[in-house]
């Protein structure tokens, strides 16, 4: 500071001299100024330069530094620093939000441009393109000469001071079509009253073109496909769109669902934003483009302009992407297949659902609007479905016979106002979730048997030789009912050889919980063999992708609508092809052994005793009878009613029934009897549970309501448990003692809170007082049952919970889906800690109570539960083998005479259920390695099918013929390094699946360190996979 009071001129120099870097150096200005208002202003910049130009500054400022006054204000610092931490930040940085506007507001002039000349040496160049680069100043002629193989440019003019737009038509520039760049025709042909509009990605233009009027040159349309332009007509064509513009929205509209509407608009918006200049409007026209470009773009790719028979013979659902996984005879089955015993490895797995998110309103008719692909690709032919629906529309749905199933019952009275279309049915491919051809339809009503019928088979006619159908579908329980009835009403194309095929019927792993007990033993993909890990939820997942499309297409007419879809189908189908590489079977192969490792423990635990081994040996029996023979007795459903605490409480009323009929009965109250008194005891006991787990949860600012809530349950309690002990002293009149004296323990003795009133049940008194024999044995029945119950809760909320998460993991995304997804897993786990709390006191109360009874045995199969005990089965905390390799939970120990019934029932339920699920992943393994098997055959067959096409056409003009034999090897070379790649990452597979992957390391050395989740696929493929195979097959069994 000086000695006026105000900053020195002088700047502060600060240098950065960075240690990484050689010979370079930076330095910071920071300058300091006093404002009017009196407050400090600072100005920090940095300026680069080379280390001895620094030194040679720092020594010039320390000579100046001698004999001068220490100024605060304009000291020079020297130091070495660390480069700056926030540097390598992915965010903005500071100091280029100070330059960037100035950068940017230069761009607005001609820059350094305005002081030079045209490359052509015109002194004064006015003209610069948005587009070239880099956006140089140029004359007229150069701008014209230049973007002569440009011509949709966007070009500035500077005038008035500022840039102008521009149009390269209003500066001259001709498109002449049928020649080369520059070359002149000598009978040029004018546009349509020389207005063309050209749709490109840098916007709208308007240009002057002319046709070439020579002799030997081809149609006005013609001439534009072959400058890549798509005519908007054939005949005197004022629009069209550049391939460039048209595969960038196709492209687009796959991965965002972006509309035509929003597309166009863009284009025009970017072709001016301020509305002073108006636009052409060729939104209508782009429409028709797309839709012609989508079609064109189906048919090339199917190879039908290979085919001489042309488009017209086209078949239905011939330009639908097959899945290569799946079984298709002829294609990619191996020699012999008909004749295996191994029929499920060559089953084909069929979903089926409905949408009614992809509605369409009664706009335009078909005969308006027929579409151009009729039943060409995923949608069925609409003239033959339409027609059979009509003469089958009478046709009543009967009533659901299970759950209150919506789909069934509400079918025929769905609300269709004003609809012509109240959703989609669909049939995909159940393993790979593809759109399989012509298995789409639109729904009239609701999801009537009539419609979804015709889709199916319609669906099925590409798989007819084969001889394993598996059926998913949501209401299968009903559907399958009377479908072989309805079958004869279906057209006679459509209609199935059922001789020497099997047809199974299956409900969604996801669905299948809304169904009634015997549903979901009957219809469950987790207990029927054959089937491997197959979940049946395809359609859910594509649903997911194609609902962002219901708004735009829900205005289209019916065509518009089914060519559409079609094609965004298609494009799903491809990325599931694409990626059909990254599979999880290493996932598949560790759950196949960690289930083998359960299911041998648990019988191990059965077998301790002798009639446990029988009891395993007739089980066995049973299942595999069932698993050949659906109609002998399901093993998986209980034959015996569980003894739970209702049935106990029943049984005791019976007791008591028996007893006042044969006189003997002792009550000491007319309305409560001693069962009564203790059964009302544990519900009052539970109840207190609840309420000081809700009052917990109330967080340290509840609301008046939640106070008023809690308090009144409270107070009902209280009253309840005031009545009950009325009671209670009658039978137990050594409780009163108890509690005036405090022989026992409170656990908060000045609470006065219902939750925390003891009721001194005859477990928590017989260590202290004499207590009545026939109350201990009536408790002790009571809590042995509520702690099965508690341990059945436990069992049922530990699965819902892995369930949930994996469900979570696997398809719920953004915000708000997560966390209402995270609540209800809280919900499951707060049950799942009432459910723990439960079982602990029941087993308290057991252990009190046996020292008194004599009982004993008891503790093996109720043994001690811990947080860490309340896992799935296959989590084995951390340990790879051993006992603990599961949680007690899952086990049991043996089988003895004094057992119940119930108990050996559930016991054998568990055990097929446990048989069931390692069978499941054994088959899975099996199930990918043929599969991938299958992708690669498949490949090898399209391969050969591409050759083929080559020479399938004979043209005489050579520049069509090498353009078909050029697409026919691009895509053969694109099934050969599809193939080649998938072979590649599984490579190293059959090592790891034949030894089961019994070693961890050789696991993790496979992953390279990556997330199992994210692992590519265990399989093998060639020859040499399939010998291996077919040599390994009783190993692979095993596996």
């Amino acid at each position: 500071m000086s000695a006026g009071g105000r900053p020195s001129k002088r700047q502060k120099f600060i240098h950065h001299i960075h240690r990484e870097t050689v010979g370079q150096a930076s330095t910071r200005h920071r300058n300091f100024s006093l404002q009017a208002s009196g407050n400090f202003n600072l100005r920090t910049s940095y300026l680069s330069a080379s280390r001895p130009a620094i030194e040679e500054e720092e020594q010039a400022l320390s000579q100046q530094a001698v004999g001068v006054d220490s100024d605060p204000w304009n000291e020079t610092e020297f130091y070495q620093a660390v480069e700056d931490s926030q540097s390598h930040s992915d965010g903005p940085s500071q100091a280029g939000h100070g330059r960037t506007p100035d950068e940017l507001i230069c761009l607005e002039g001609r820059g350094k441009s305005a002081s030079e000349q045209c490359s052509c040496g015109e002194i004064s160049p006015s003209f610069r393109c948005q587009d070239c680069f880099p956006p140089l100043l140029t004359c007229h002629a150069c701008l014209l000469q230049s973007h002569l193989r440009m011509p949709f440019h966007r070009i500035e003019e500077w005038q008035d001071g500022f840039f102008h737009a521009v149009t390269l038509k209003s500066l001259g520039l001709r498109i002449q079509l049928g020649h080369k760049a520059g070359e002149a025709c000598r009978r040029p042909s004018p546009a349509f009253d020389d207005d063309f509009v050209v749709i490109d990605t840098h916007g709208i233009h308007e240009v002057g073109l002319d046709f070439c009027g020579c002799e030997h040159e081809a149609s006005h349309y013609k001439q534009l496909l072959r400058a890549r332009l798509f005519p908007a007509t054939a005949t005197d064509p004022r629009t069209a769109a550049t391939f460039a513009v048209l595969k960038f929205f196709h492209l687009l509209s796959f991965e965002s669902k972006v509309s035509a509407y929003e597309f166009y608009h863009s284009l025009a918006r970017q072709s001016d934003n301020t509305g002073i200049t108006p636009i052409r409007d060729r939104y209508s026209t782009f429409l028709r483009i797309v839709r012609e470009w989508r079609n064109l773009r189906s048919l090339k790719r199917a190879g039908r302009g290979h085919d001489p028979a042309g488009v017209n013979a086209t078949k239905e659902g011939e330009l639908a992407l097959l899945c290569p996984a799946c079984p298709h005879p002829g294609k990619n089955l191996p020699d012999g297949w008909e004749a295996s015993t191994q029929q499920w490895m060559y089953s084909v797995f069929l979903a089926i659902d409905a949408n009614f998110r992809l509605k369409r309103r009664a706009i335009s008719s078909d005969t308006k609007d027929p579409g151009l692909s009729s039943g060409w690709g995923y949608f069925v032919n609409e003239k033959h479905y339409k027609a059979y629906i009509g003469n089958n529309s009478a046709v009543i749905q009967e009533r659901s016979a299970c759950v209150n199933h919506n789909a069934v019952n509400m079918a025929d009275v769905k609300i269709s106002k004003g609809l012509a279309a109240t959703g989609v049915g669909t049939v995909d491919c159940a393993r790979h979730d593809m759109k399989l051809a012509n298995g789409v339809g639109d729904l009239q009503k609701g999801e009537r048997y009539v419609n979804m019928d015709y889709l199916v088979f319609s669906a099925l006619s590409t798989f007819s030789s084969l001889k394993v159908i598996n059926f998913s579908y949501d209401i299968a329980c009903q559907w399958h009912k009377k479908l072989w009835g309805r079958v004869p009403s279906l057209p006679v194309r459509l209609q199935p050889d059922p001789v020497g095929k099997t047809f199974r019927y299956f409900v969604p792993k996801f669905h299948i919980a809304a169904h009634v007990e015997a549903c979901q033993t009957m219809f469950s993909l987790n207990w029927s063999p054959g089937v491997g890990r197959t979940d049946g939820e395809a359609p859910e997942r594509g649903w997911a992708n194609i609902n962002r499309v219901a708004t735009s297409t829900k205005e289209m007419g019916p065509g518009a609508r089914r060519d559409t879809l079609d094609d965004h189908f298609g494009d799903w189908n491809w990325k599931k092809i694409a990626s059909l590489g990254i599979y999880l079977v290493i996932e598949a192969v560790r759950a196949e052994q960690e289930h083998r490792i359960a299911l041998s423990e648990l019988e191990d635990s059965i077998r301790e005793s002798e009639l446990g081994a029988s009891s395993l040996q007739k089980w066995r029996e049973e299942i595999e009878s069932w698993e050949v023979d659906h109609t002998k007795p399901n093993p998986f459903e209980r034959r015996v009613d569980t003894m739970t605490q209702a049935a106990v409480r029943l049984e005791l009323a019976k007791q008591d029934t028996k007893e006042l009929e044969d006189g003997t009965a002792v009550s000491l109250h007319s309305e409560v009897s001693c069962s009564i008194l203790i059964s009302t005891g544990i519900d009052l006991e539970h109840a207190q549970r609840r309420l000081r787990a809700d009052a917990g949860l109330l967080g340290q600012h509840p609301t008046d309501t939640q106070r008023t809530s809690i308090l009144t349950r409270s107070n009902t309690l209280l009253r309840r448990i005031d009545a009950w002990t009325t009671i209670q002293t009658l039978y137990m009149p050594s409780v009163a003692n108890l509690r005036a004296n405090s022989g026992c323990p409170k656990p908060n003795p000045n609470s006065g809170k219902a939750e925390d009133s003891q009721l001194l049940l005859p477990s928590e008194i017989c260590d202290h007082v004499p207590c009545d024999r026939k109350l201990l044995e009536i408790e002790w029945s009571l809590r042995l049952a509520q702690a099965h119950d508690a341990l059945n809760e436990c069992r049922t909320h530990i699965r819902l919970r892995r369930q949930l998460a994996q469900f979570k993991k696997q398809h719920i995304r953004g915000q708000n889906p997560n966390t209402r997804a995270r609540r209800t897993l809280d919900a499951v786990e707060e049950h799942l800690v009432m459910s723990h709390a439960k079982y602990s006191c029941a087993r308290k109360a057991l252990v009190a109570l046996s020292n008194h009874l004599d009982r004993v045995g008891w503790e093996r199969k109720l043994q001690p539960l811990t947080r860490s005990h309340l896992r799935p089965m296959g989590d084995f905390a951390g340990q790879t083998q051993g006992r603990t390799i599961m949680s007690w939970i899952w086990l049991t120990h043996g089988i003895s005479n004094d057992d119940a019934e119930s108990l050996q029932d559930a016991l054998r339920v568990e055990w097929c259920k446990t048989r069931a699920r390692q069978n499941r992943w054994s088959e899975e393994v099996r199930l990918l390695l043929e599969e991938m098997r299958r992708v690669l055959a498949f490949f090898n067959w399209q391969v050969q099918w591409w050759e083929d096409r080559i020479s399938l056409r004979t043209l005489t003009r050579l520049e069509v013929t090498e353009g078909l034999i050029a697409y026919a090897k691009r895509q053969a070379f694109i099934r050969r390094r599809l193939s080649a790649s998938f072979r590649e990452k599984w490579k190293d597979v059959p090592a790891l699946v034949a030894s089961g992957m019994a070693k961890q390391k050789d696991v993790w050395g496979f992953l390279g360190n990556k997330p199992v989740r994210y692992i590519l696929p265990l399989l093998t493929g060639g020859k040499a996979g399939l010998a291996w195979m077919l040599r390994d097959r009783a190993t692979l069994a095993e596996v």
